[in-house]
């Protein structure tokens, strides 16, 4: 099985493991960091603000099954592409919503899908489009964190929200096993 790397930023990364994990065709979902200036980012210099990177998840995928405009699709639709550097009550650069593309390919499709989508929402979109660079791998504690937290505060009133809105949009994409 051939598979592929899409990498995105929309906001916290809880957020989008969480949905990401359900969607049929992705194989594996890590929460982590790019986009910065400094090695090895730890998660407080990532909330200091200064370090220039994204909260993004890295998503293996297989193109069979699910294709890179699908996953833009939803990306679209489970976060605000329209506020500069936050979502919500989440403020600051590394909530930025971003696509780091790995191929020529997947610029060109993020183009068409960031114009298409231009007519969806009422405000413009300042979704970034960059060019895959270092990727840091998220402290432990941060990987499956919705599925390992569901009743912690942000995960119950922000993650679940999130969560339930792309199960009932994207219904027929759902995984069958959701283990």
């Amino acid at each position: 099985m051939a598979t592929e790397i899409a990498t995105l930023g929309g906001g916290c990364f809880w957020c989008t493991e969480a949905v990401y994990q359900q969607l049929k065709g992705i194989i594996n979902v890590e929460s982590g960091y790019t986009g910065g200036q400094i090695p090895n980012p730890s998660y407080e210099q990532i909330c200091e603000g200064t370090t220039g990177h994204a909260e993004v998840v890295r998503l293996t995928f297989d193109p069979a099954v699910v294709s890179f405009r699908e996953i833009l699709e939803v990306f679209f639709t489970i976060h605000d592409p329209t506020t500069l550097n936050r979502q919500g009550n989440d403020v600051g650069t590394q909530y930025r919503s971003v696509i780091y593309y790995q191929t020529p390919e997947q610029k060109e499709t993020a183009k068409h899908v960031i114009c298409e989508m231009a007519n969806v929402w009422d405000a413009p979109i300042v979704t970034e489009l960059s060019p895959a660079e270092t990727y840091y791998k998220a402290e432990a504690y941060h990987q499956n964190y919705f599925r390992q937290n569901p009743l912690q505060g942000y995960c119950a009133f922000i993650v679940a929200p999130k969560v339930s809105k792309f199960r009932q949009t994207f219904r027929d994409k759902l995984k069958t096993d959701l283990s």
